[in-house]
């Protein structure tokens, strides 16, 4: 398979490529082939290769939000590495767009943008990983999200076409996207920002990285949020409720800082984050009467393994309750 790739991409190509190394989480086994594809139309050959062949394909990005099997990836994964940021002239009332590759390292682009006094990305300051990975999972905070300043998203369809979606084809939501849900490749996008003051800009991204290094757990490898908040409720308290904190499997452990955060302290395995958010996830379903949902992306055979029990479907809309 690598030595026919080869042939396919200009990019790097590498075989039993360890995947730990490419995750916040410092988790995960070896990938079959690892693709680097040199540019977007070395992404849509190598998918295009695949589709045609039968191969599983994973996409990876920055890393920061994904948890890999401890046995690797089977097949093609594909890490994304395509950067580069264009600055436009400004616009009517000062607006001004920009075009981003989703390899572009999403602190990079939040930093340039209030030097330029462009705002609008101040709610995504001190979220690691790469503009791609924000777009798929519609980062942000509860002061707003990646989605809301997107103009288009550039993606790579099944078969290997590349074509340009308007946001309102991207179904943004709540840490999620239709880039997300049908795994679609984004390679780049276009965002269009508001015009404002450099150094109030800079003082509330600030904020936003001073309340993250505060309240999380950030000297750890980690993967950021583990669970989505659930409606009207955080996820976070709730594990806390069921005295979780500082509980430990291996060398994985929720977080004593932030309930909704597992750590690895060096050496941890997939199993053991598995098995913490297992506990989690049952304690907080008993008690609560909450089913809570991964944020963490599960690759593989992982996520075959999710949810660990039987989940009862949403009741019907329209009934009378009883």
């Amino acid at each position: 398979m690598a030595r026919e790739l080869q042939g396919v991409v200009k990019g790097l190509v590498k075989v039993a490529e360890p995947l730990a190394r490419y995750t916040t989480f410092r988790i995960g086994g070896p990938a079959d082939v690892l693709v680097e594809p040199a540019d977007e139309e070395d992404l849509a050959r190598a998918l295009a290769w695949a589709q045609e062949r039968g191969v599983p394909v994973t996409l990876l990005g920055g890393g920061s939000n994904v948890l890999v099997p401890d046995e690797g990836l089977p097949g093609l994964v594909l890490r994304i590495g395509l950067d580069g940021i264009r600055w436009e002239r400004p616009g009517d009332g000062g607006r001004r767009g920009v075009v981003v590759g989703a390899g572009t390292v999403l602190a990079r682009l939040v930093h340039e943008a209030a030097r330029r006094g462009c705002r609008g990305l101040e709610p995504c300051a001190g979220i690691p990983g790469t503009v791609g990975g924000a777009l798929v999972m519609n980062a942000g905070t509860r002061d707003g999200s990646i989605g809301q300043v997107v103009d288009w998203v550039r993606v790579v369809e099944p078969g290997g076409q590349l074509a340009v979606w308007p946001r309102e084809q991207c179904g943004f939501a709540y840490r999620s996207s239709r880039m997300q849900a049908e795994g679609i490749p984004v390679v780049a996008a276009r965002l269009v920002l508001d015009p404002g003051d450099p150094q109030a800009i800079l003082q509330e991204i600030r904020r936003h990285t001073a309340y993250r290094q505060r309240t999380q757990p950030l000297r750890y490898p980690n993967c950021g949020s583990v669970f989505k908040n659930p409606p009207g409720d955080a996820s976070g308290r709730l594990i806390e409720a069921c005295g979780l904190k500082g509980l430990r499997r291996g060398r994985a452990q929720i977080s004593e800082q932030h309930a909704n955060f597992i750590i690895n302290l060096g050496g941890a395995t997939a199993e053991d984050v598995l098995d913490l958010m297992t506990t989690a996830w049952r304690c907080v379903r008993d008690r609560f009467g909450v089913i809570l949902e991964p944020e963490v992306r599960l690759l593989g055979a992982l996520a075959r393994r999710w949810p660990p029990d039987p989940v009862a479907p949403a009741p019907a809309a329209g009934g009378d309750g009883a």
